[in-house]
């Protein structure tokens, strides 16, 4: 059976470590002192007319009770002034601590001794405020998500609504007329359905807890399929891809979570690229890691942006004039995607090239 033990602070220790040399120090200096009385009285011939006779003959009779009382009464006092000091430090302590949680506060600054304790303190405040800004920040954002979501929904939904009621009003249209409506809905409906998909993306981001399936994949073939299967949307803008990789890099992964990865990050090239440039894929292997490579043509994105560009619900382009705009998540998932299976996702941009690079450990740990 197992007893957990009491742990000390070093004030603690310290304290009472002083106690008991002080209540040590005074039973030995009492016996020192009773004992060198004995040799000097004993040094002389006393008699009873004698001004201390008395007084020593009162001692020597009851010195059975009067030492333990005296050293009882001795380290009595010694243990108030331990005593006293240690609440004179909990009430020093209790009082400072009231700083925690005050943003506008001076440090906390205690005594000398407690130097220890007043770093703790001060590491804690900190770490607090730091995790009260983050917090209110992250409600900041999901707020302003809320929001800018709301009005992307109601954009669409308008659109529909206004060319549906026209192909039911006007009924001599032309049949040019109400294909050309009747895609234009289309295409706003789709449009709709992508937002109210990010709805869910956010709500299974906070709430879900991401798990791996491990299997061993030829990740050329999954990233020339990718490839493949984004030709309509390279279409629209006019876009091509090109891949370099060795014809076989074998990994052992989660294929979905990581295609997800992948899906995200081409995605982002896409909606941030110039019309008519080429995105390129790279994909290089050594001995312990795969790097993959997504490049692309764009505008330079700002250091302080590229900083934050995986946080959760930022969003590097703030205009609501653009449907390429998603929820923010995509690059947070796919950086919580990457760490979990052991890897780093990182981010550069200069010269109006932006650049991510997926690195993955060859040799899963967690497998």
């Amino acid at each position: 059976m197992n007893k957990n033990k009491i742990k000390y602070s070093a004030v603690t220790r310290k304290l009472m470590t002083t106690s008991a040399l002080l209540m040590l120090g005074w039973v030995v200096a009492v016996a020192v002192v009773l004992q060198v009385g004995i040799l000097i009285c004993k040094s002389f011939t006393w008699y009873g007319n004698e001004f201390l006779y008395h007084p020593l003959r009162l001692i020597e009779n009851n010195i059975v009770w009067i030492l333990p009382v005296t050293v009882l009464a001795g380290c009595i006092v010694i243990f108030y002034i331990v005593l006293r000091k240690a609440l004179r430090y909990l009430d020093e302590i209790t009082f400072e601590a009231e700083k925690l949680a005050d943003p506008d506060a001076k440090p906390i600054h205690l005594s000398d001794e407690l130097k220890g304790i007043q770093d703790e303190l001060n590491s804690a405040r900190e770490q607090s405020l730091k995790n009260s800004a983050l917090a209110k920040e992250a409600e900041q954002r999901k707020s302003d998500l809320v929001v800018y979501l709301a009005h992307d929904l109601k954009t669409p939904l308008t659109s529909v609504i206004g060319y549906l009621s026209l192909l039911k009003d006007e009924k001599d249209i032309s049949e040019e007329t109400r294909e050309k409506y009747t895609d234009i809905a289309l295409s706003k409906a789709n449009r709709l359905e992508e937002l109210v998909n990010e709805f869910f993306e956010i709500t299974r981001f906070n709430l879900s807890k991401l798990t791996l399936e491990y299997s061993t994949i030829n990740l050329t073939l999954m990233l020339e399929q990718l490839i493949y299967e984004f030709g309509p949307v390279f279409d629209r803008k006019q876009l091509s891809a090109k891949m370099y990789a060795e014809e076989k890099v074998m990994l052992r992964c989660d294929p979905d979570k990581l295609s997800r990865v992948f899906d995200n990050l081409l995605r982002n090239a896409v909606n941030y690229s110039y019309e008519e440039t080429q995105i390129e894929i790279r994909l290089i292997t050594d001995d312990n890691f795969v790097y993959i490579f997504f490049s692309n043509s764009g505008a330079t994105i700002p250091s302080d942006k590229l900083e934050r560009i995986f946080e959760q619900f930022f969003r590097l382009d703030t205009s609501r004039a653009t449907n390429s705009g998603g929820a923010g998540l995509g690059l947070a998932i796919a950086k919580q995607i990457t760490e979990l299976h052991g890897g780093k996702i990182s981010a550069t941009s200069e010269n109006e090239i932006t650049r991510f690079c997926v690195k993955l450990p060859k040799i899963q740990k967690n497998t």
